[in-house]
Formats: C-alpha cells, sequence, structure tokens
C-alpha cells in the first residue's frame, strides 16, 4: 500500500479529541464483549481488515468464541446470540449502513426492549466511533508493519 498522511501527527488538537472520546465511550459501562462484538460485526460490514484484526483478538481477551466471533457475519441466523446481542447487532447494521437501511420501528423497538435510554446512546456512540476509526483506518491506509495489517 501507498503511504499516506500520518493522522497521528497531521491530526492535532482535533484528532486527540477523537481518540480521547474514543477512550471514553470504551469505559461506558457495556459489556466489553458486547462492545466487541459490535466493533468486529461495524469492521466486517466496512471491510476494514485493521479493524477486524484488532478487535476479533479484543473480542477472544474479552470472553467471546471463535464460534460466536465466525458467526457474525451471519448472525440473524446463528441461534447463539442473546436478546440483548442480537438487538445490539440490529442497531449496529442498521446505524452503519444508515443510508440505505435507516432506523426502522422494529430495529429500535428491539434495542429499546434491551436497552435503557442512557445504554441506547451510549450502545449508538460506540457504533458511531468504530465507524470513525473504520473510515480513518481505510481512509489512510493505517497499518502496524509488525503485523502486516492495516492499523
Amino acid at each position: 500500500m501507498n503511504d499516506r498522511t500520518n493522522i497521528h501527527a497531521a491530526g492535532g488538537p482535533l484528532f486527540k479529541a477523537w481518540y480521547d472520546l474514543s477512550l471514553q465511550v470504551e469505559k461506558c459501562g457495556l459489556e466489553k464483549s458486547l462492545l466487541e462484538l459490535v466493533k468486529v460485526r461495524a469492521s466486517q460490514i466496512n471491510g476494514c481488515a485493521n479493524c477486524l484484526n484488532m478487535h476479533t483478538s479484543d473480542a477472544r481477551k474479552a470472553g467471546e468464541t471463535e464460534q460466536r466471533i465466525h458467526l457474525l457475519v451471519a448472525w440473524e441466523e446463528a441461534p447463539c446470540y442473546s436478546p440483548r446481542e442480537r438487538a445490539a447487532l440490529g442497531w449496529t447494521d442498521h446505524m452503519t449502513q444508515v443510508a440505505t437501511k435507516r432506523a426502522p420501528d422494529a430495529v429500535y423497538e428491539a434495542l429499546a426492549a434491551e436497552f435503557s435510554a442512557e445504554e441506547q446512546v451510549k450502545l449508538t456512540l460506540a457504533i458511531n466511533i468504530i465507524n470513525g476509526w473504520n473510515r480513518l483506518a481505510v481512509g489512510f491506509h493505517l497499518y502496524d508493519p509488525a503485523l502486516g495489517w492495516a492499523a
């Protein structure tokens, strides 16, 4: 891949604020394994190899099994996810593809049945953060040379 702008060096205070927000959302109080499933799912949709590499590893560290990680691509058909996880994954799919999928009432109702109003906002912010990181990683070809992956 061609070298592109180093966002860490060129991003200045605005990038630092973005990074700090990412760290805050990570500590929002939602289950770590749920957040990692959401990050993997959004990264699958966005085709971000870096984030898939990073967050599948983080999901394993959070206790996720290989089976549940591999089945995320077909989560709607896989019976191994809880109603709360299914609601979060449905919301992730729709928020990640908002231009075409929008936010239908049925998807929101499933979310509202499993998440408090505060948790809904936290989850949506987490989805926004991973989608932003996917776009930064894909757009700027971020990579970790030691891994050979975009980073």
